[in-house]
């Protein structure tokens, strides 16, 4: 396998830790975190500030940009690292479908570990009590192409070790290696 692969997107429900696991990966490898969250339109933060969960129209126009943002951070020259929830399939596809060697790394953990940890981060708008309807939605992307499941309760450093590790065939490495 040697196809070269363009973007990666750290993906899960809420709490899963997207943002920590995408941050160090993109530190290490020089690439481009871009933080799904920032590009929710105002009308998604306030349904979930509110305890609604999103729909399917709610998370369209929000993907769109979230692919439109990948294309434009590849065509500057830059490795982007998307953290994006990606809960279903068509979500992903989407995704891939903007953007050719797109590979996602799916972060596995429990409802209840979701919930603690999303309970325990200050200032974030999505409530602990929409951890549910993310595993409702959440379609698991085991046997997608291009797709790394890890158990997201493993240290961090352990989590970007694996991805460098599974890269390596595809004659990528994200992770810089320090001399």
């Amino acid at each position: 396998m040697n196809s070269p692969l363009s973007a990666i997107v750290v993906m899960g429900v809420a709490g899963c830790g997207k943002s920590c696991i995408g941050s160090a990966i993109a530190e290490r490898s020089g690439g481009r975190l871009i933080e799904g969250d920032a590009f929710h339109p105002a009308a998604n933060i306030e349904k979930m500030s509110a305890g609604i969960p999103l729909d399917d129209q709610d998370r369209a126009g929000w993907l769109i940009r979230l692919a439109e943002e990948l294309q434009a951070t590849i065509m500057a020259g830059e490795r982007p690292v998307l953290t994006c929830s990606a809960l279903k399939q068509r979500y992903r596809q989407t995704l891939r479908d903007a953007v050719p060697g797109l590979c996602f790394v799916f972060l596995e953990l429990s409802p209840e570990e979701a919930t603690r940890r999303v309970r325990a981060r200050p200032g974030h708008f999505m409530p602990a009590s929409l951890i549910d309807s993310q595993f409702a939605a959440l379609e698991v992307p085991h046997g997608e192409p291009l797709t790394l499941a890890l158990d997201a309760t493993l240290p961090v450093e352990q989590l970007a070790d694996r991805v460098d590790q599974w890269l390596k065939p595809f004659g990528e490495t994200v992770l810089a290696q320090t001399a």
